[in-house]
């Protein structure tokens, strides 16, 4: 039993790590690195950069990359074990890597093996007690974290989900995250504010739309019509 979980801790470890010149460089996992372009990651993980998703235009723009590893269903105990990454950009900077892990390949490690694992990589971790979320955090108030690893620029939080079946781990730059965050705050306060002005003009551009067809409806049939 013991030898069995060495061996699933050894495998999840040698999955999690990055190369040896990144090790506990929290600015990094695997190949990619918080600060790389959109451009830079869409090449790295072999998708286009148009297939980012704009989040907020203003007042800096806000884009998301999704991407998932696994192309192929593959049941050998060597198979990545990430389900997804989510890439998030500020004015396209690369400044949060959010990794969800598929419970089938990491199905009854405990909190402790993954803390073990991300440790052997990152360094020790900051104790539980110690953890305070800033208020512009991105993540679900639903997620507990776990563990965290940090220094001054970069943290890397290890975080549970409300379904415990699998974790998550989230690197980012504490800089660019705050002022991303400070964006997408104005972004949805300007949205809100603006809000109703659109709904008038949706509306406006409704009632003109429908005067339009009634209009093409009414010289159609005008033509034909025998009363």
């Amino acid at each position: 039993m013991n030898s069995t979980r060495t061996f699933v801790i050894a495998i999840t470890w040698a999955l999690l790590s990055t190369p040896l010149v990144g090790a506990q460089d929290l600015s990094r996992y695997r190949e990619f690195q918080i600060g790389m372009n959109l451009a830079a990651v869409a090449k790295q993980a072999n998708k286009k950069p148009s297939e980012a998703k704009v989040i907020h235009q203003r007042p800096e723009v806000i884009q998301e990359l999704e991407w998932q590893p696994q192309r192929f269903l593959d049941s050998s105990p060597q198979a990545d074990p990430v389900k997804e990454v989510l890439f998030r950009f500020y004015s396209g900077e690369l400044f949060r890597m959010s990794i969800t892990y598929d419970w089938y390949r990491i199905g009854g490690l405990t909190k402790e093996d993954m803390i073990e694992a991300i440790s052997a990589i990152y360094g020790t971790a900051k104790p539980t007690a110690q953890i305070i979320r800033p208020s512009y955090h991105l993540d679900s108030a639903n997620e507990k974290v776990i563990a965290r690893w940090e220094d001054s620029q970069y943290s890397l939080d290890l975080l549970q989900p409300s379904y415990p079946s699998t974790f998550r781990v989230v690197l980012v730059s504490k800089q660019l995250e705050a002022l991303a965050g400070a964006a997408i705050a104005e972004a949805i306060r300007l949205d809100e504010q603006e809000a109703p002005q659109r709904e008038v003009e949706r509306q406006k551009k409704q009632a003109e739309e429908d005067r339009a067809d009634l209009e093409k409806a009414r010289l159609v049939n005008k033509a034909t019509f025998r009363p």
